[in-house]
């Protein structure tokens, strides 16, 4: 048995570390080569992504996932893996095969009275209480989804009523799915590589046609009906099409130089000459439409071959990002913190009643929390060298970086502390701020332009960076509170010994210590943000509602010390107050950004409103809880009773 748990910790981080390298492998491609398409580069949002970017940004802004479910699969049924069609898989769907990616249930409505608006309440599938839509069941109620659409838009964003938001997200993306079929080619088209010899036929023909009716001259009238019918489609084209696909002729020319397919087409009427990434495209469409699986791949690797040499960067950032993607290393960080955060409440649990095996348990959460350190971290730097940008520059990267910062801090407490509190921090913490992020990168791209006011990479570095670092910290002593407070209410751990002390005493001096980082990391930090400010908008202060955020966790952490100090708070107080601290960082994080107002409103995020308001209310529960009276503490009664117990000397 001993020999057992010796090598258990080992045996976990060995079987979890072979399953990251099985994921951090490349995949090679089937019959089709989709990774490949997914791979190739194009511009979106200011910036050059993958397709497979393109795809899976629009899925989550469209359904709330990144690739879409072929099978309902009971959420309690965790074991089974559903199959899915994966982003870049639906996306030519989409573009190439209209028809079969309208059978999708891919649209999300859940609120009953919008159901009920669009007579939509006996169609659609359930999963989870949400219900999913595919395009046709959508089609007789495009007209009433455009005009709720339209009224919710003209709404405050802050003043929106639940339905409002559900029909204008609706709304927007029946549009972004539209657009999206006609990115490569018009909706309707069969073979769109033919049309584009035909009009290449066409265009010389047409343009005299056009020229001669002009001057008054006789001309071909059909020639030049079948030019202006075909200007037309690419018109439409020019003004539906989502991603610019065609980059510009000349290699090193900027990114307003990129155009969409119909822009291309269009210029072609002046050049005389169909862009040759329309052309590509263009046989990628007709292979894929006819199952010609090597007419496909052919077409995806010749044009693969004509951006070597011109676009070898925007080829390899879309490699690069289209590897990320795939890799999901923020989802496999969390999912090992939770198995080591589990590990870790173990050792605790069982550490009065087997102490050997406690340790074991205590260690494998180490080495998983060490493991899973490494997994975030290799993404968040993954990240910053796509971006060629600091760590956090949003709210979603700001979630990262706070969940990795959260980690660190956990593995020094538990490195010198060894009872299995650290760890347990450490995974809590990096669990939940992944969960967050998650849930902010349904919004879309989470790479997405900076607004200028944030575009200085050193403030970035600087500013951003250190005062994120205090709210980590922040978080840290409030989670090492709350074990405190739960151990002390529902165990006698607290009062069991740790090497010379005791866990509660323990406990109180991590979380003295990480507030003592906080308090410096918060200070330093704003201050960093308010040279920052001068330089940027010529005033050091401003009382900006982030800037008043920041200034309120570096008082509030200064009250706890010097209330501590001065012997205002024992161990209960302090915990209490620490708990508190995360309700104060919390709203400077994430609540002054709901507010939509000042110079710092760049992470509105209206939709976090209900879940903001929750956490604060969990913190004042878990507060209360701290204030029972110490009779009410089971460490306390265990303690009173020892004590009642012990004979008399």
């Amino acid at each position: 048995m001993k020999a057992f748990l010796r090598i258990l910790p080992w045996a976990l981080l060995a079987l979890f570390a072979t399953d990251i390298v099985a994921v951090l492998l490349p995949k090679p491609d089937g019959s089709w080569h989709t990774r490949e398409f997914g791979r190739l580069p194009v511009l979106l949002s200011g910036r050059v992504q993958p397709f497979d970017s393109v795809a899976r940004n629009a899925l989550l802004q469209i359904r709330g996932t990144g690739d879409l479910p072929l099978e309902l699969v009971p959420s309690w049924q965790f074991w089974r893996h559903a199959k899915k069609l994966r982003s870049t898989e639906w996306l030519l769907e989409v573009m190439f095969k209209p028809e079969a990616a309208d059978e999708r249930p891919i649209f999300r409505i859940h609120h009953p009275e919008l159901l009920s608006e669009l007579n939509l309440q006996d169609q659609g599938i359930e999963k989870s209480g949400l219900r999913y839509y595919t395009f046709n069941q959508l089609r007789g109620a495009e007209a009433e989804i455009r005009k709720q659409g339209g009224r919710a838009s003209q709404v405050e964003a802050q003043t929106r009523t639940p339905l409002q938001k559900q029909a204008l997200q609706l709304a927007n993306a029946v549009v972004l799915y539209e657009r999206l079929k006609n990115s490569v080619q018009p909706e309707n088209t069969t073979d769109f590589a033919a049309e584009l010899v035909d009009f290449e036929k066409t265009l010389a023909p047409g343009l005299e046609a056009f020229r001669a009716r002009e001057a008054g001259q006789p001309f071909d009238q059909a020639v030049f009906d079948r030019l202006i019918a075909a200007v037309s489609r690419f018109k439409a084209m020019a003004d539906a099409a989502y991603p610019l696909i065609a980059p510009p002729l000349t290699p090193g020319a900027g990114s307003g130089d990129w155009s969409n397919a119909g822009l291309a087409l269009l210029e072609s009427v002046h050049t005389g000459q169909v862009h040759p990434a329309v052309k590509a495209y263009a046989a990628m469409a007709a292979a894929y439409r006819q199952d010609r699986a090597e007419e496909f791949n052919r077409a995806v690797t010749e044009y693969r071959s004509w951006l070597a040499g011109k676009y070898d960067r925007e080829q390899g950032k879309g490699r690069a990002e289209y590897y990320f993607n795939q890799a999901k290393p923020f989802l496999h960080a969390m999912i090992i913190y939770l198995c080591a955060f589990l590990l870790a409440v173990g050792a605790l649990l069982t550490r009065s009643l087997a102490p050997t095996f406690a340790e074991s348990l205590r260690r494998s959460a180490f080495y998983l929390v060490i493991l899973a350190g490494v997994v975030h971290t290799f993404g968040l730097v993954f990240r910053m060298v796509l971006e060629g940008r600091p760590p956090v520059t949003n709210l979603y990267s700001s979630a990262i970086f706070i969940g990795w910062g959260t980690m660190v801090f956990g593995v020094v407490l538990e490195r010198v502390f060894r009872l299995g509190l650290g760890s347990a921090a450490a995974a809590f913490a990096g669990f939940i701020t992944l969960i967050i992020a998650h849930n902010l990168a349904i919004g879309g791209d989470t790479m997405e332009m900076m607004r200028a006011v944030l575009d200085t990479n050193f403030w970035l570095a600087t500013h951003v960076v250190v005062i994120t670092l205090g709210y980590a910290a922040n978080f840290v002593a409030g989670v090492l509170a709350i074990a405190y407070i739960l151990l002390g209410l529902l165990t006698s751990l607290l009062r069991m010994k740790a090497g010379r002390q005791e866990v509660g005493v323990v406990l109180q001096s991590m979380v003295y210590a990480v507030l003592c980082f906080a308090t410096l990391f918060s200070f330093v930090g704003t201050v960093l943000g308010g040279i920052w400010a001068d330089q940027s908008w010529g005033r050091f202060w401003g009382w900006d509602p982030k800037e008043n955020g920041a200034l309120i966790i570096v008082l509030w952490n200064a009250a706890v010390l010097h209330a501590r100090w001065a012997g205002l708070v024992k161990e209960r107080g302090l915990m209490a107050m620490a708990v508190f601290g995360n309700i104060v960082t919390s709203f400077s994080w994430f609540g002054v950004n709901m507010l939509g107002i000042g110079l710092h409103a760049y992470g509105f995020m209206d939709a976090a409103f209900k879940w903001l308001v929750l956490f604060m209310l969990s913190q004042l529960v878990i507060i209360g809880l701290a204030l029972l009276p110490t009779r009410l503490w089971f460490s306390f009664r265990a303690q009173a009773c020892a004590t009642t117990a012990a004979p008399a000397q």
